[in-house]
Formats: structure tokens, C-alpha cells, sequence
């Protein structure tokens, strides 16, 4: 039984008269224990999607159908006090830029023993306890001094932990992690990724661990699922993703990647961006990049094929 199983999940934006799907028809499940990356370029609906299932999405954007089953429970049907039980007591959430995800104006310490206070009915005291157990946990020194500090008072590194200890404060199920290394520099990622892999191995959590850097899933993931243009385009196991790779976009990002051998050669790149989208091209989305364009993949969206007890979005791999 999976954890967490987000089914056929569409999120529109509707403005001045155009809708935006971002993302658009996304399948995937997260069993208990396991690690899950959600890769793609910048726009291709990560983010949306887990603001989707934290019920978190800004207007004018709206879940317009799918379903999140979460602990055997659809939380698209929970209204917003019962959101509220889930969010950051089941389900802890890691964001991308430490400092604007903290509040500038509350002490550490106070945004850590929030959580505490609200979902499990501590006091202050006991939650401040707690709350310095923590910070110590996630690798701040002098936690006494971290907690009564300001989140302007952190470097970059330590508000991330920060937020890891926020996330893991009420000992969730799951944990999603929105690319929680890409304002840090890259001594300070390695030692977040070690943190979020100690953390998930000692409270035996799950995790959706979206990012655009492929290194970090190799390194940490269990299954991977790539996103183009709000669609799910490829979903495996980590390691029979980097061993073969097949959507022709998964492909384009494996080689685009740096390798590291005394061989100089120009980085590829796959040609053309990622389309607006709210002005996306018909049939398949990948169409005008893709090396491998057939007149059907203009005109008809493929579906998911299984190979390899894989799944793909790719005309190449019809029967």
C-alpha cells in the first residue's frame, strides 16, 4: 500500500481570459520508506505539484480534478481546518529559499515550537525542550543561542536546517523537499543532502525530493519521475533510469549533465525552451525539441506505455 498516491491531479490558473495548466494530468505513488525525485527544468510544474498536494496553490490557481490519497485519505476532499491537521504534523514540507520561508519578525525558536504547540497540545516549555533537542538533531551548534536568534541572524545553511527541523518537528509520514539546496553553495548542499538522508533513515520517512539537478536522485533516490510541461514523461526505478534512459527529453537531460573525465568536449544542451503553459503545442509537448518527431507526435498526445516495468510517454515505444 502506498503512502502517497496522486492520481490523474490537474491544477489550473485562470487569468485575463487564458488557462495555464500547470500541471496537468500527474500520476505517482510514494510507498513508506521510500524516497521519491520529481525532476524536470524550471517550469515544467515541480513546485505546482507540491504545493498541489500540501493544498497549498495560489489564486487564481485551483485543483480542478484528480485525487491525493495520503494515509488512505483524499485530501482533496478535506476542507481547510482539516488540511490544517495534515500540514506540518503528517506531512512536513522543506521550501526552496530558507529565508523568505521563515517568518523575519519570530525568533527561531518560536517557528519551531509553533508546530508543537498547535498539533501535538504541548506547553512552551515542553515544546521549547524539544525545540532545542532539535536544532541540535539537524547539526546546530549552540542551539540555546539559534533559538532565541532571527532568521537574518542564519547563514543560508543553517536556516535550511532550520526548516528540516520545522518539517520533522511532529514526526510526519512524509516529507517534500522543493530543490532544498539550490540557494546554498556546494560544500553546504552536501552536508544538507547527508542531514535529509540521516533524517529520513532515522525517522523512517518518506520523502518527494523535487529537483532539476539529476546528481542528487542518482546519489538518493529510490524512483524518479520526469516532468515536462506539466505531464509526467518518464517514471522508474532510480537505477534503470541511469542506465537507460527513454523519453527522448530524459535522454537530453542525462547528456546535458557534466561529466567528469579528462575528455573536454562542449556541453549538450537540448535545443529550444520549455513552453509556455498557457500556449502549449499540440500533440506531444515535446515535439519541437525532440530529435526523434514523427508526424503523429504533432497532432495526438501519446499515453503511458509500460517498458521495462516502466512507464513512458513516447510514440517510440508503441507496440
Amino acid at each position: 500500500m502506498s503512502l502517497l498516491s496522486v492520481s490523474d491531479l490537474h491544477t489550473y490558473f485562470y487569468a485575463n481570459g487564458t488557462i495555464t495548466k500547470a500541471v496537468d494530468g500527474v500520476d505517482f505513488d510514494i510507498d513508506k520508506g521510500e524516497i521519491f525525485g520529481l525532476v524536470g527544468e524550471s517550469g515544467c510544474g515541480k513546485t505546482m505539484t507540491a504545493l498541489s498536494i500540501m493544498k497549498l496553490v495560489p489564486p487564481p490557481g485551483r485543483i480542478v480534478k484528480g485525487r491525493i490519497l495520503f494515509e488512505d485519505v483524499d485530501l482533496i476532499s478535506l476542507s481547510g481546518k482539516e488540511m490544517q491537521q495534515v500540514r506540518g504534523n503528517k506531512m512536513g514540507m522543506v521550501f526552496q529559499e530558507p529565508l523568505t520561508s521563515l517568518n523575519p519578525v519570530l525568533r527561531v525558536g518560536d517557528q519551531l515550537s509553533e508546530g508543537l504547540i498547535v498539533h501535538k497540545a504541548l506547553s512552551k516549555e515542553e515544546a521549547k525542550q524539544i525545540s532545542l533537542d532539535l536544532l541540535q538533531k539537524v547539526g546546530l551548534d549552540k542551539p540555546d543561542k539559534r533559538y532565541l536568534q532571527y532568521p537574518h541572524q542564519l547563514s543560508g545553511g543553517q536556516r535550511q536546517r532550520v526548516l528540516i527541523a520545522i518539517a520533522i518537528a511532529c514526526n510526519p509520514s512524509l516529507i517534500i523537499a522543493d530543490e532544498p539546496t539550490t540557494a546554498l553553495d556546494v560544500t553546504v548542499e552536501a552536508q544538507i543532502l547527508r542531514l535529509l538522508q540521516h533524517v529520513i533513515s532515522e525517522y523512517h520517512l518518506s520523502m518527494l525530493f523535487i529537483t532539476h539537478n539529476l546528481n542528487i536522485i542518482r546519489r538518493t533516490g529510490n524512483s524518479i519521475g520526469i516532468m515536462y510541461a506539466g505531464r509526467m514523461v518518464e517514471k522508474g526505478r532510480v537505477n534503470q533510469f541511469f542506465e537507460e534512459p527513454l523519453h527522448p527529453y530524459s535522454k537530453g537531460l542525462l547528456d546535458s549533465m557534466p561529466q567528469f573525465s579528462h575528455d573536454r568536449r562542449r556541453l549538450k544542451a537540448i535545443p529550444g525552451a520549455v513552453p509556455r503553459l498557457s500556449d502549449l503545442p499540440s500533440g506531444c509537448k515535446f515535439n519541437p525539441r525532440c530529435p526523434y518527431v514523427m508526424d503523429k507526435c504533432k497532432v495526438d498526445e501519446p499515453p503511458m506505455y509500460e517498458v521495462q516495468e516502466r512507464l513512458v510517454r513516447c510514440y517510440l515505444y508503441q507496440n
